[in-house]
Parts: structure tokens; C-alpha cells; sequence
């Protein structure tokens, strides 16, 4: 099983959050964080923020990652958006 937590923080207050599920499949890794993070952004009514340098060092130094408001296109109702692995049957 693989689970992502998502969170939306603004002014260092978590105003929502979200835990996707990926059920044990085929699919790489990349693909299970992409994966949830389009389905986070889908429940938040959100763009799918683009990843830049820092969070692709981030996320693959702790798993854990950033999108401020950089990240969007459109402008955003929150400070950023955290997205964490926080379960995974298999290490990369």
C-alpha cells in the first residue's frame, strides 16, 4: 500500500487535509506520487502544481515536499500545499 498525506497550511495553520491510497499495483513509484497528487488536487478543487528543482530534491531527499505559490499558475488560497509518503511497501 502506498499513502501520500496532502495538506494545505496558511499563516502555519493546516486548514485541510487528505490521505490518498494506492493500492499495491504495478506502478512505479513516480507514478504512484503523481498519481496522488492528481487526486489530491481533484478533492482540493486544485491545479496540479509543477514541480520545480526544489521539490524534486526535496521530495527526493525526505519524501516530503513543498508547492508554494510558485508552483501554481493560478492564484492560490493558502500559503502551500505539503504532500508526504507516509506509507510504502517498497523502498526506492
Amino acid at each position: 500500500m502506498f499513502r501520500l498525506w496532502a495538506k494545505e497550511w496558511k499563516n502555519g495553520h493546516m486548514q485541510r487535509d487528505t490521505v490518498i491510497e494506492i493500492p499495491d499495483t504495478e506502478l512505479s513509484r513516480t507514478k504512484k506520487v503523481f498519481s496522488a497528487l492528481e487526486e489530491t488536487c481533484h478533492q482540493f478543487d486544485l491545479q496540479v502544481p509543477i514541480w520545480l528543482e526544489s521539490n524534486i530534491r526535496d521530495f527526493q531527499r525526505v519524501a516530503k515536499t513543498r508547492f508554494t505559490r510558485d508552483s501554481f499558475i493560478e492564484e492560490i488560497p493558502f500559503d502551500y500545499l505539503e504532500i508526504q509518503v507516509i506509507e510504502e511497501d517498497d523502498l526506492w
